[in-house]
C-alpha cells in the first residue's frame, strides 16, 4: 500500500489509517515480548503465521454470528479492520489451569477445572495488566454493566465454539485473551471483538502430548516457536504440508 499514517505500535502489530472513513490497516509484526516487554526477540514469519491465523479465526467466528472489527486480510502482514474504541480491558477465558493462574493460585498446571472461567484484567502495561473485579471495573468507569454482560457472553460462545474447533485438529485450548471495543454507527454502539486470536493470546496444548503449541514457547525458551505456530496452521487446513509462508509478499 501507499504510505500511510502510523496511528499506534505495540508490542506484536502497528495500526495504520485505512483507506476508508472508520477503518485501518492492521500489521502484524515479527516481534515477540513476554513479562511486560522485559523479554524480546523478533521471530521471522511469526507475523505472517498470526495474520493468517487471526483471519481464519475471524471469519470463523462471524459466520456464527460473532461480531468483529474483521474485514478482510490485506496481504501476508495486513488486515483491514473497522476502527472501534477499544475498551480498556484484557478478558481471559479459562478452561485448564495455567501461567499466572497456577501461580497466584496453587493450582497445578494441566488440571481441568470445574467449569470456564472468565477474568477481567485492567489493560495498562505500566501496571503490568492488574487483574481486576467487575466492582472495580464499573465504579471506574472502564466499562458498564451491559457492556459487560455483552463481553462475558460473548467470550463463553466463543470459547465454545474455539474448544470444538481446535479439538477436531487434535488440539487443547487451555485458555485465551479476548479484547473488545466500541463500534460507533451514529446513535449506535455495539460491542464488538477486536484486536487479534492467536498462539499469540491463547494456550494451545497438543492432546496427545501436551506439547505447548503457543506463546509459553517462547516464554519458557522451549525453542522452535514459529515451527509451533505453523504446525497450528497446519492443523487448522491454512497451510499444507511441508508449505513454506512466504515473509515478503506484502511486508512493505
Amino acid at each position: 500500500m501507499s504510505r500511510r499514517k502510523k496511528l499506534y505500535e505495540g508490542k506484536a502489530k502497528i495500526l495504520y489509517e485505512g483507506p476508508e472513513p472508520g477503518t485501518l490497516v492492521q500489521y502484524f509484526k515479527d516481534d515477540a515480548t513476554a513479562f511486560n516487554n522485559q523479554k524480546h526477540a523478533t521471530l521471522e514469519g511469526k507475523g505472517v503465521l498470526n495474520n493468517r491465523i487471526s483471519e481464519f479465526v475471524m471469519v470463523s467466528l462471524g459466520r456464527i454470528g460473532i461480531p468483529t472489527h474483521f474485514i478482510k486480510r490485506l496481504n501476508m502482514r495486513e488486515q483491514l479492520v473497522r476502527k472501534v474504541e477499544i475498551i480498556p480491558l484484557e478478558v481471559i477465558c479459562r478452561n485448564v489451569a495455567a501461567g499466572s493462574m497456577s501461580k497466584r493460585l496453587g493450582i497445578t498446571e494441566g488440571e481441568q477445572l470445574p467449569r470456564s472461567i472468565v477474568e477481567f484484567c485492567y489493560k495498562n502495561d505500566d501496571l503490568e495488566d492488574p487483574l481486576v473485579s467487575e466492582e472495580h471495573i464499573t465504579a471506574l468507569g472502564w466499562s458498564n454493566p451491559q457492556e459487560m454482560d455483552d463481553m462475558i457472553a460473548m467470550t463463553l460462545r466463543i470459547n465454545d465454539f474455539l474448544s470444538g474447533m481446535f479439538a477436531a485438529v487434535g488440539i487443547r485450548l487451555i485458555d485465551f485473551k479476548l479484547e473488545y471495543g466500541r463500534l460507533y454507527d451514529g446513535d449506535l454502539v455495539r460491542t464488538v471483538l477486536a484486536d487479534e486470536i492467536s498462539p499469540d493470546s491463547c494456550r494451545l496444548w497438543d492432546m496427545e502430548t501436551n506439547e505447548k503449541l503457543d506463546k509459553d514457547r517462547f516464554r519458557r525458551d522451549l525453542g522452535n516457536v514459529t515451527e509451533a505456530y505453523a504446525e497450528v496452521a497446519r492443523r487448522l487446513g491454512i497451510m499444507k504440508e511441508n508449505n513454506v509462508v512466504s515473509i515478503d509478499e506484502g511486508s512493505k
